[in-house]
Formats: structure tokens, sequence, C-alpha cells
């Protein structure tokens, strides 16, 4: 046999179709056809990311015709074409900007890509070229509308050639943008690192793009950089294009005899030769083909970047090794007895709860609830189906009572109105219509004191991801017992639920983000029962607490929820097909069928046996089998399909037992109050003061800030790189004064800063407060704080950062630029430079506040940011914007910063003049409209709009809530 195996197998004795000869399984061209196909059909379902961007290149054109509208466009001085390179340049930009959305949408697809490309279903050639080549025709549309819009209007030279010239600068621009974005977006891999990345090349390309900084006033060491700008190509060409046309050959004998074009074109530092229209063409073609190579190269070359790791605990640790190595080795699960861990014949028995005692009493209370009905509006869709009623209903009339020290299974199939019933009964509806009775222990429900006496474990399990466990429950405590409780009780009734919950092993371990690294969903679940009941309630609602767990993790948690039970509290689960063990822990069931109708309500009994002979005594049910789990039984002989082929309704049936009499007595049992017993009251709304709300918020958000250097540290890196890029490429421009160009340069890099740093700000910033404006909605509902502590601890915690950044950028920038170290002048450039980058901060989060999610909120203030880049005083001075656009120029917060920074730092020179003889402030004044004296009401200015968004933020939070049940 041996030699026969040493002889290598004769492939043409094969079966053709036996092994595969090729490494992908259709051609090529067919290969390259399904991955058109395919982006083509993802561009169709995405149509709104493009039709909103023609939509907002629509408004930018209509502003941009309108500022820069031909009736105001002059061409008698050096000074109008400076406005016209200002109207170029922001076409350019536009469409830089535009593409930058090409990034969050190439990052989405990545993890398919990486999967797919691993199981060979395609090459990465195959999946980048239709990426590119569709992406083409969007370009030319987007241009058009651009060009269409404004080339005539604005007053370019009307040449029909240089029309169409200009026109295919724009698309090539936007193609090299898009080839850029996909090109970091697979080098980056991430969200966050792709993002710097991105904003480190938009910075680089503009502020060497030669418009920022004229080129002969770049640092040698620089230089490099406004060779390889694509944007620098672009300006260079659009501006020959422009000033060497028929309209700018005006000669002006008093200067020289060069044309006001090319006047113009050496003043900003431009190439005059008209060849370099047909260089930039080609620069733009190659950086576009080059950046499209690395894309597919990086597609091919690169594997995804790791996951995060889920928390372990000891116990989980010590049972993979024993698993793995099969010692004899007890696991004690926490201080429980082994005969209750699930893996000892899976029983779930809670620990003697009782006999142990909790640190802080409370008082059992039971609730009973009569004939409630919800409805909600009838849904247009079902409307147009022919549907006359006004409202859906979908609770009809179900009543039922659960009482201290029982826990209560809440079942039924899916739309049966099981998660309804119990937001209804927590008060956690944010709409709809509620008839019906609630009594606490024979009180009439009041939902303000109700929150107080109450937890709800949610199904989404939402915490803050950069606190600890322990930090999570002190700051629930903090906020939720009563002021009368010290630290100390405090303390010790924490410690407490840690261990009734078995979290003591995971007290420093990060929450984390679900899915993404942190606790795992089972330890999550566990976290979310001990928030909640380190408010020491005597009513807990747990929405589907083992749904997405595996069995042993189900064990578990059902345990900690048992022990719960154990200590007196009343506690009613939600929960979907659970296994006999987990069904057996349930002292009582609440069925419900589809419709919002209950069937049956009573006690389980050992083994089920009450549910079972209940069901089997209707005739026709078909009878449970041996070893059976009952709640599956339950489930399959009360459908819909089962009642039909019975011709009977549960729901009547339930009506006319004795069981239904029965639970109809116990609930007006339950709904007259004991003798000597009181309502709940409390004196104020919530446990705390207002003053211990925002300092409890304050604490956690410091917490959560400290631990997120992905956010923190990143934007401290990000500020420190531009600050010395700024001031190695502006080195030593602060002091030169003596032309024109010089104080352009100078108001250019306080342009770019203002404009980069802030709009960094405000963009790292949304997914932050969107993640933690989702636990706010759970806290809020829980009765833990009013809206305006949160609002006060997320505006105030980014003071000290932002006052960070602030430093460490003025001080590096402020040196190298080699500004005026005059007190006064320093003062101003920081404070101006403190309240920018802060309101550009509060403006993301009022963006947030006021949209959905981060991703509307960035769609929204992005597009805000085009507008304010437009009227901020750089591209078009306040003087040269039309008397109808002037309004918003003052409207502008980036343009009170830079009539600040600009007037501040040249505003008072007057003894040194131009190379024209004019005076430094007087040009000042004249071209900008900027006055020395003013620098003080700019200064209310930008802490006004820092004041202005940070209240708007603080209202909206306030006032709308995007969250809908």
């Amino acid at each position: 046999m041996g030699s026969e195996l040493r002889v290598p197998f004769d492939r043409t004795r094969n079966h053709p179709a036996a092994l595969t000869t090729s490494k992908f399984g259709i051609s090529k061209m067919e290969l390259l056809k399904a991955c058109v196909s395919r982006e083509w059909l993802l561009m169709k379902r995405n149509s709104f990311v493009y039709i909103f961007k023609i939509v907002q290149l629509i408004i930018l054109g209509t502003i941009a015709m309108t500022v820069f509208l031909r009736t105001e466009m002059h061409r008698n001085s050096v000074e109008d074409g400076v406005i016209y390179m200002g109207a170029m340049f922001l076409g350019l930009v536009t469409h830089l900007f535009n593409a930058f959305a090409e990034l969050a949408m190439s990052i989405a697809k990545l993890p398919i890509f990486y999967k797919q490309r691993d199981l060979l279903f395609y090459p990465s050639w195959a999946y980048g070229l239709p990426t590119w080549l569709l992406k083409i025709p969007i370009s030319f549309l987007e241009c058009a509308v651009w060009i269409c819009m404004t080339y005539y209007v604005i007053g370019f030279d009307p040449n029909i050639e240089r029309f169409f010239r200009h026109y295919l600068l724009l698309v090539l621009i936007s193609q090299m943008a898009s080839g850029l974005f996909r090109v970091l977006a697979a080098l980056g891999r991430d969200m966050v690192v792709a993002d710097t990345f991105g904003s480190f090349a938009q910075l680089v390309l503009l502020v060497l793009g030669g418009f920022l900084i004229a080129r002969d006033n770049i640092k040698a060491w620089w230089i490099w950089g406004y060779w390889c700008s694509p944007l620098m190509y672009a300006q260079n060409a659009i501006a020959v294009n422009e000033f060497l046309g028929h309209s700018w050959r005006v000669v002006d004998p008093t200067d020289s005899n060069d044309t006001l074009g090319v006047q113009v074109l050496k003043s900003r530092g431009i190439f005059v030769d008209p060849n370099w229209y047909w260089i930039g063409v080609g620069a733009l073609l190659g950086y576009i083909m080059l950046f499209n190579v690395l894309f597919i190269v990086f597609l091919d070359l690169l594997d995804p970047l790791g996951k995060g790791q889920n928390v372990v605990s000891e116990e989980e640790l010590m049972e993979k090794h024993v698993n793995r190595t099969g010692e004899n080795v007890e696991l004690l699960l926490l201080g429980n007895d082994s005969e209750n861990s699930p893996s000892n014949g899976g029983e779930i028995t809670g620990a003697d709860t009782r006999e142990r005692g909790m640190a802080l009493p409370f008082t059992p209370l039971s609730i009973t609830f009569d004939n409630i009905r919800y409805s909600v509006d009838m849904p247009q869709e079902m409307k147009d189906k022919g549907i006359t009623e006004d409202r859906l209903v979908l609770l009809k009339g179900v009543s039922g009572a659960f009482r201290p020290g029982v826990l209560t299974a809440l079942m039924g199939v899916s739309g049966a109105g099981k998660t309804t019933l119990m937001d209804v009964l927590a008060g956690r509806k944010t709409g709809g219509y509620i008839e019906g009775d609630i009594n606490i222990s024979g009180y009439p429900k009041n939902q303000e004191t109700f929150a107080r006496i109450a937890g709800y474990c949610e199904q989404n399990d939402i915490h803050s991801p950069h606190v600890t466990v322990y930090e999570s429950l002190v700051y629930s405590a903090w906020l939720r017992l009563s002021p009368d409780v010290d630290s100390e009780a405090r303390q010790m009734f924490v410690e407490q639920v840690m261990e009734l919950v078995e979290l003591t092993s995971l007290r420093g371990a990060l929450v984390g983000l679900p899915g993404v690294n942190g606790l795992s969903t089972e330890q999550r679940k566990r976290l979310t029962i001990a928030v909640e009941l380190v408010a020491n309630p005597s009513i807990i609602f747990m929405d589907e607490p083992t749904s997405g767990l595996d069995a042993r993790a189900a064990a578990i948690v059902m345990r900690a929820v048992r022990n719960t039970v154990d200590t007196g509290r009343t506690v009613v689960c939600t929960i979907h097909q659970p296994s006999i063990d987990i069904f057996e822990a349930f002292d009582e069931l609440f069925l419900m069928k589809r419709g919002g109708e209950e069937i049956y309500v009573g006690p389980l009994g050992h083994n089920s046996c009450h549910l079972i002979d209940y069901f089997e005594g209707i005739q026709g049910v078909k009878k449970i089998k041996d070893g059976y789990n009952p709640a599956t039984w339950m489930l399959e002989v009360t459908t819909l399909a089962q009642e039909d082929a019975l011709g009977l309704n549960f729901a009547e049936v339930y009506m006319n037992s004795d069981l239904y009499r029965r639970n109809k007595a116990l609930i007006s049992e339950l709904s007259t109050p004991p003798p000597g017993s009181t309502d709940l009251y409390f004196s104020k709304q919530y446990a705390q003061s207002f003053f211990t709300q925002c300092v409890a918020c304050l604490w956690k958000q410091h917490k959560s800030y400290w631990r997120n250097p992905s956010y923190t540290a990143t934007r401290i890196f990000f500020t420190t790189v531009i600050a010395l890029i700024f001031g190695t490429i502006f080195l030593n421009l602060g002091q030169k004064v003596g032309k024109r160009q010089d104080l352009f340069n100078s108001l250019g890099s306080m342009y770019a800063a203002v404009i980069f740093i802030g709009i960094q700000n405000g963009q790292c910033v949304q997914p932050i407060v969107d993640v933690e404006r989702t636990v706010f909605y759970r806290e809020k509902a829980a009765g833990m704080y009013s809206a305006l502590p949160y609002a006060f601890a997320q505006v105030f915690i980014e003071i000290p950062h932002v006052f960070l950044q602030t430093i460490i950028y003025g001080l590096i920038v402020y040196s190298l630029i080699g500004l005026d170290w005059a007190f006064m002048k320093f003062f101003w450039y920081m404070f101006f430079m403190f309240f920018t980058f802060l309101y550009f901060t509060f403006y993301g989060m009022m963006a947030v506040a006021m949209t959905p999610n981060s991703d509307i909120a960035a769609i929204v203030a992005t597009a805000f940011y085009a507008v304010w880049n437009i009227f901020a005083g750089f591209l078009v001075p306040r003087s040269r914007i039309p008397i109808w656009w002037r309004w918003y120029s003052w409207a502008c917060p980036v343009a009170w910063t830079l009539y600040g920074l600009v007037a501040s730092q040249y505003g008072d020179i007057a003894d040194v003049r131009l190379e024209d003889g004019e005076q430094v402030n007087a040009f000042i004044h004249r071209f900008f409209g900027f006055r020395h004296d003013y620098v003080g009401f700019m200064a209310v200015g930008v802490v006004g709009f820092t004041v202005l968004f940070a209240f708007v933020f603080a209202f909206s939070i306030k006032v709308l809530n995007f969250q809908r049940r």
C-alpha cells in the first residue's frame, strides 16, 4: 500500500468535473459583470445619498451664484480678480468635500468584501473597478448641476470652450477626491482612523493647494507638498483657464504692461503659462488612476482590523481550563452552592437571600390592572388598504395581578402584545391611548411616584460604554436611592447587589459597546438587572432577559432573576420560547394570544401541571408528549390556526373559566388598600437634588471621557499635528505685513485652522453624544435625573478638554508663525480660538440633539459648514458680499471669529505701509471691513454663539424625544 500511495495520481484519469481548475467559479468578464450589477443595485438602493448630495449642491450653488453675482463682480483691479479666485476655489472645494461621503460608504461595505474575497467570490479588481467606473456618471451629473447654475451667473469668461474646460476640471477634481477617499477607507478600515486620515488629507490638499498660501511664500521644506497636492494642479489649471481669457485682457499701463488677468495670476503666485491647463488635466488624470489602482492594491493586500475582545470572568476561565485539561476542579459560581450551578442537572434555584437579608429595607408592593386597552392611530398603510377605523387596538381589555415574591412570565407569540403590556404598566409608552385601571397596592398608579419604586430592565442592555461595572452601579444607586441613605450604606448595598447577580468578579471590567468589546451579552444582562436593583425597587419589569443567550448564559441570568424574586420583590418577565429549566423557574404565567388578549393567567405548578391540566381540559386540544417542553406545547396548541381547527376562541374559553373568576376576585381584593396603609408619596419627583444630579452626571461623563482615548487622545493628537503643520508651513509669516499677499497668507492660516479643527471637533463629538443620548433616554425614563443636569454635564465636560486643545494649538502656532507677543494680542488669539473650538463642538452636539441619529446629524451639520465657509469672510470679504446676503455674514459664527482674530492682530498697525503706500489698518478696514475697536463686540459674539448652541442642545435634549415606543 505504501509503495502504491507514493506514486502521484494521474490527473488525466480524473473526471473533468471532479476537480476545479480555476481559482474563481466563472470567467473574468462574468465576474466583472456580476460585480457591476451588484454595485449598480447598491447605488440604486442607496439613492438617497446621491439625491441629497445633488440637492445640497443646488442649495450651495444658489447661494454661491447670488453671493458672487455678476452685477456685483467687476474686472477693474487685482482685488476684483481675488474675488473671482475665491469663487473658483469655492467650486473646487465644494466638489472635494462632496466626495467625503465616499469614505463612510466604502468602510460600511468592507466587512462584506473581506468575507467574500476570502471565500473566493471574486478578486479585488473585480470589486474595485465597478466602484470607480459607476461613480463617473455621478461626477458628470453633479458637476453639470453646479456649473450650469454658477458659471454664467457669476460672470466667468463667456467663451464656450472655457466653459467646458472649467466643467472638465470640476469632473476630474470630483473623481480624484472620490478615489482619494476610497484609498483612505481601504487603508484605514475603521471609521475613526479613516476619518482622521481623511481630515489630514483634506488639510494638506487645501493648505498646500496654492490658494491659502501663495507658492512664493511656501517654505523650501514644504514645497514638495505643493507639487504633490492635486488641488494645486486644479487651482492652477482653473485659474489659467479663466484669467488668460478674453474678459481679462485689459492692460493696466500704470502698473506694468501685463494684462489684468496676468497681474492677478502673478499676485497669487499662479503660473501664467497657458499650457498649465493641460498640465493640470494630465496630473488630475494621473492621480485618478493612481488612487484607484492603490484602492485595488490595498483591498488585495490588507486584512480587516482585529475585533475587540469580550471580558471573561475568573469563573469562565476556570471552567474553560477544566473543559480543556479535564482536571477535577470543583467549580463554585460566586458563593452559590455547586448544586445551584446550571451545569448540575440544570435546575435554577436562588441563593438563600432571605436569610442573608439586604442592607436596605423596601416595601413589598403588588400591581393590579383591570380592563387595560391600548390603541394607536391607524397607520396610513392600513388605511390605504381600505380599513376605516381611526385607531388600531393592540391590547383588548386585559386584566391581571402581579404579587411580591412571585416570578411571573409574560408570554405569547410574536405580536401578542407582551412588551406593549409591560410598557403600558411601566409607563414607558411615548404615544398612543391608554384606558383602564392600574393600581399599586390598592392605590391608583401615579407615574412620577411609580418611577421611584419600579425598575425596568430593557431588552437592549443600554449602558455607558466607558465606565466599569462597579461605577455603573454606584452611579445608579447615587441618583436613585433616597438622600437619607448615607454613602456607607449605599456602598454596602451596591456590594450586596453585585453578589446577588454574580458580578463581583467583574467589578473593574469596562462595559464596552455591544458586540464590539467589553462585557458579553449575558454579563450585560446581569448588569442591566443590577443597575435596576441598586435603586431598591419594589417592582421590577424585565423585557426578554434571556434573548440572544445560550443555555448556560440564560441559566446564569435566570438564577440572578430568581435571587431577586426571593428577596420579596414583584418581578415580571416577558420571555420568548424558554427551555424547560427556565420555564420551570417561573411561579405564574400570563399568556396572551395575537391581538392583545389573555388566554391563561394563573400558576404553573410543579412541572407546569396546572397549565397542562387547564389546556388539556379544553376539548380537542392534543395532549403533551412525555418530556416535551410545556412552553413550546402551550404556544403550539393556542395558535390562530388551532383555534380555527377547533372552532373556538381561547380568550372566550378563559373568560368563561373558574380561573378567570378567581383572578377577578384576586384583582378586586388587591385593588383595595390594606387597612392602615397610605398611598405612595415623595416630596419631589427625583430622589436627589438638582445640584447632586449635576455632580453625578458630570462624574460619569468625566469617567467616560477619561477612558475614551479614541476620542479625547485622537483629538489632541490631531490638533498637535495640525498645529505643527500650520506652524511650519506659515513659519515666521506673522510679522510680514509689507504686502497684501502677506496679509492674505496670515488670514489663510487663521481661516484654515478655524475651519479644519472646528469641523473636526464638530464631527468627532457626534457619535459620542449619540451613544450617550441612548443611555440618557433609559436613565431619564428610570427617574434618575431630569434632562438639564445631563445636558449640563455633557456641555461642561467638553470645556477642560477644549481648553487643553486650545493651549496646545495656540502655543505651537503662535510661536512658530511669529505673531506679536503683546499680551492683549496673545490673549485675544487664545480667547477667540478657545470659544471657536468650543462653539463648533457644541454645534456638533446640537445637531445630534435635533436629529434622530448621528448620520443625519453629520449630513445636516456638513451642509451648514459649507455655508459658513462661504460667508466666513475669506473667500469673499464682508464688504464685497451683496447687500441681500450681508445679514448672513453676521449670522455666521466663523465670520465673527475671523473678524476678531484679524482685527486684534493687524487692525491697530498704522505705522507699516503696504507696497502701494496704504496703511495696514486702513487696508484691513477697506478690504475686509474689520476695525480694531470692534474686537470686544466680536468677543461677545463668539461667546454668544457658544452659549446659544449649548442652550439649544440642552433645550433639544429636554423637548425632543426620538425614541418611539
